[in-house]
């Protein structure tokens, strides 16, 4: 069987590090919110094919520097997959299709792993829902869970705690990925460093989402990796953004990607024009209410 589905990106609009935890990793509230920036992922496999004795696990990418190999999420996926249904399978094919930057907090990879567990599901016919797909997600990296689940959610904990919130307004997202990348790891060493009380600005988000209104949501966008990092490079996109009379906008997860918020398809357009003369990746996208959606069989994009 082979079948296809959309992974879209997600973007952060509030981002809180609440603190490091003792096993390593960190506790954090954020908004996190799909956008229609896809990734296309098809995976091929027969549910009654004999065990493959190689591994069985073929990974093709159409953009070069994409790991085509077990570190590639996609591949941890499928592991994870048959580790918790404790299935077997035989040659299983993989296809990305990438349009999301990578290194830019978009999520790219983690659309691809939640892609995979969504289509093995229904080429299995396990029947799971949701929930346990979230669960599979969640041993395969920290924000699987949310491109299976999509639209808008208060993310908690590790940001794998997910809670589903009223949808952001309808409104025009213009994406940008300026050339610089930036370490996750070291982006969180700089955030052990700060010192006090840290101010939660999802707290503040949150009643503005159920406003209704776009205005007083972008009024709380907020990134703290964008203050422990303070990189020129997101301040001079952030200023052509605000030039170009965004709302709001905000670096995404650990960046380097940017986003603003429009109300006006006109005024995104011409914002994604103006930043296109300078930055290679830029993109005009829509919020959405869901995460990976399977294409209809024998669909593809």
């Amino acid at each position: 069987m082979r079948l296809t589905a959309k992974a879209p990106a997600k973007i952060n609009l509030t981002l809180d590090i609440l603190g490091r935890r003792p096993d390593g990793y960190h506790d954090v509230s954020m908004l996190m919110q799909s956008v229609s920036l896809y990734e296309t992922v098809t995976v091929t496999a027969d549910p009654d094919e004999k065990p493959a004795e190689n591994g069985g696990i073929t990974i093709t990418c159409d953009r070069e520097g994409v790991p085509c190999d077990s570190s590639n999420i996609a591949y941890k996926a499928v592991k994870a997959f048959f580790k918790y249904t404790e299935l077997t399978h035989g040659n299983i094919e993989i296809d990305i299709k990438k349009k999301i930057p990578f290194g830019a907090g978009l999520a790219g990879g983690s659309a691809d792993g939640a892609a995979v567990i969504v289509l093995l599901n229904k080429i299995y016919d396990t029947g799971m829902r949701e929930k346990e797909l979230c669960v599979i997600g969640e041993r395969v990296g920290a924000d699987v869970p949310f491109c299976i689940v999509g639209g808008t959610c208060h993310a908690t904990e590790t940001g794998t705690t997910l809670k589903k919130l009223k949808n952001l307004p309808k409104c025009h997202i213009v994406i940008c990925k300026p050339e610089i990348s930036i370490s996750t790891a070291e982006a969180y060493r700089l955030a052990d460093r700060r010192s006090g009380a840290q101010f939660s600005y999802t707290k503040l988000c949150i009643p503005a989402l159920y406003s209704g209104s776009v205005r007083n949501i972008s009024d709380f966008l907020h990134n703290d990796f964008e203050e422990v990092l303070a990189l020129e490079e997101i301040n001079r996109v952030k200023k052509i953004m605000y030039k170009q009379k965004a709302l709001g906008c905000a670096m995404s997860g650990s960046g380097s990607a940017v986003f603003a918020l429009f109300l006006s398809k006109k005024s995104a357009d011409k914002c994604a024009q103006k930043l296109s003369e300078t930055y290679g990746e830029v993109f005009v996208a829509e919020p959405l209410k869901y995460g990976c959606e399977i294409l209809p069989e024998g669909a593809s994009e």
